[in-house]
């Protein structure tokens, strides 16, 4: 189907580096590092995806010591504002104690361990428990027992919330519950070389949607640290995405992957794909430019598949047969054509059409400039194409992903409480603050439940549709690794570098 062997250590077609050559703009220097770097493992033990003995070994030896992101500073803008942060079985306030200041306390009573917050609150002056009144200053310090003549032994140096160690940056809360950790700065080292463009402290939370997924956390990221599963998983995407010949680096606890767009896949079939977009629309028709299968939408969950030797079936959005003479269809282009859109989807249409690689790129990156125009202004126009166009997405150990450059979109994943089957997938829009203007609010979080459809958060437009994809993955995925016959999931080498750095970190903290 898909090229197998191509004689050299790479598939055929332009590096990323290559690539970077032809951009209209200078490319920061941070584009042009490249650090693979060599982690093992390249197999791995499918029980860490699934056993008790090894969730439990996370929380003692993982989330007990690391920074981990807890919200963003405008989540609590005011004084006495608090919120509580969960993770695996564990729970923690912030509060804003300052104008410019946080703390974090474990979230428990010191009397009988009720939880002292159950969701946001605003403006409090303590932090009093529901159950039997205990109060505490902002400061943690004990500040009120009713009844306190029947505890002989509390005290405000016995009894203060012990204080959990915090620290920020881009606009985001840390907390590490381990008080000899490093200082979050020294963890992070010099990643703030790869934001210079538009550093997180320039943005704000457009857009905050939590989704629970049916697979453990650490499935849920990895699905979303390369691109070797573009050609099966989100095959509309290989016309106009250079998926086989991204790069991926290395740095510490931050790993990188870059993904060229406006280039076609070098899996696809250059005779099939001579005149793409004549007959395909984004989001109602598509010719497969490996198979040169044919599917248009006719109607929500009603999709017609064409073969070349001109036979024909209908299926609905699972790939399931409706009528005709095909018995199978590619489930993952069925989920997008056959599932729920939008008005401006089914308008939609493709914008540059099938052009020369360098102009194709600088036209799409011209188009963004002048959509950012507004919030950033003229200095928009020193921003490299491939910033503006490719898909730059990081990770920092152990659990977020934000992008690079202009792009919003940012990630966290989390255990879902002490399930080792479901995780937490976490989606934020980080946009620039308007140029001129004052910081806007914040946007609420919106839960979407296991079984929930992503087109059921409209903020997220045409990602919803990528996410779905993802999702048909997610839950065979953990069922599968309970079959897997030799217990172990193997690594490409390259492809799945940040994998396999992320494992080798988590290895480290663990102690294996």
């Amino acid at each position: 189907m898909v090229e197998t062997l191509t004689g050299t250590n790479r598939s055929k077609g332009m590096s990323y580096q290559e690539l970077l050559k032809t951009d209209s703009k200078s490319v920061p220097a941070s584009m042009k590092k490249q650090s693979p770097g060599d982690h093992a493992p390249l197999s791995i033990d499918v029980e860490r995806y699934f056993t008790r003995e090894f969730h439990d070994l996370e929380v003692e030896k993982l989330w007990s010591r690391v920074w981990q992101l807890a919200c963003h500073e405008d989540d609590i803008p005011n004084v006495g504002d608090v919120l509580n942060y969960d993770i695996a079985s564990k729970s923690y306030i912030i509060v804003r104690t300052g104008e410019d200041e946080f703390s974090a306390y474990p979230n428990a009573c010191r009397h009988r361990g009720r939880k002292l917050v159950d969701c946001r609150k605003k403006g409090l002056g303590v932090l009093r428990c529901p159950f039997h009144g205990w109060s505490w200053s902002l400061d943690g310090k004990l500040r009120e027992v009713p009844c306190q003549w029947d505890f002989p032994g509390v005290s405000e140096e016995s009894h203060s919330l012990p204080e959990v160690k915090t620290g920020r940056w881009g606009g985001f809360v840390f907390i590490n519950p381990d008080p000899d950790a490093e200082p979050l700065e020294d963890f992070l080292g010099d990643i703030d070389q790869h934001w210079t463009t538009l550093p997180f402290e320039r943005r704000y939370k457009a857009v905050h949607v939590a989704k629970k997924l049916p697979c453990n956390w650490k499935i849920a990221q990895e699905a979303f640290m390369e691109s070797y599963h573009v050609i099966a998983t989100h095959p509309t995407l290989l016309l106009e995405m250079g998926d086989a010949n991204s790069q991926y680096d290395s740095f510490g606890i931050l790993s990188r992957a870059i993904s060229p767009q406006g280039i076609a896949s070098p899996h696809i079939d250059t005779d099939l794909a001579g005149e793409p977009y004549d007959d395909t629309t984004p989001f109602t028709a598509y010719r497969h430019p490996v198979t040169g299968d044919f599917y248009e939408r006719l109607e929500e969950n009603r999709i017609r598949l064409t073969k070349k030797d001109g036979r024909s079936g209908i299926f609905n959005s699972n790939a399931e047969p409706l009528e005709g003479e095909l018995d199978n269809a590619d489930q993952h282009i069925c989920n997008w054509f056959g599932g729920r859109l939008t008005p401006d989807m089914e308008a939609d249409k493709h914008a540059f059409g099938a052009l020369p690689v360098a102009e194709a790129r600088a036209k799409r990156a011209e188009a963004k400039r002048e959509q950012l125009r507004p919030l950033m202004g003229d200095e928009i126009d020193n921003v490299c194409d491939a910033e503006l166009v490719d898909s730059i997405y990081y990770s920092i150990f152990p659990n977020i992903s934000p992008w690079g450059c202009y792009n919003p979109i940012f990630y966290r994943f989390r255990p879902d409480g002490d399930n080792t089957e479901q995780c937490i997938h976490e989606i934020m829009f980080m946009m620039p603050v308007p140029e001129g203007q004052d910081r806007p609010a914040p946007a609420q979080i919106r839960w979407l439940g296991i079984d929930d459809d992503y087109m059921d958060a409209p903020e997220l437009d045409r990602l919803a549709k990528v996410f779905n994809q993802d999702q048909i993955n997610l839950r065979a995925v953990q069922q599968g690794l309970h079959s897997i016959p030799d217990g172990r999931v193997t690594l490409a080498e390259y492809q799945e570098t940040k994998i396999r750095h992320f494992h080798a970190n988590l290895n480290d903290w663990l102690g294996l």
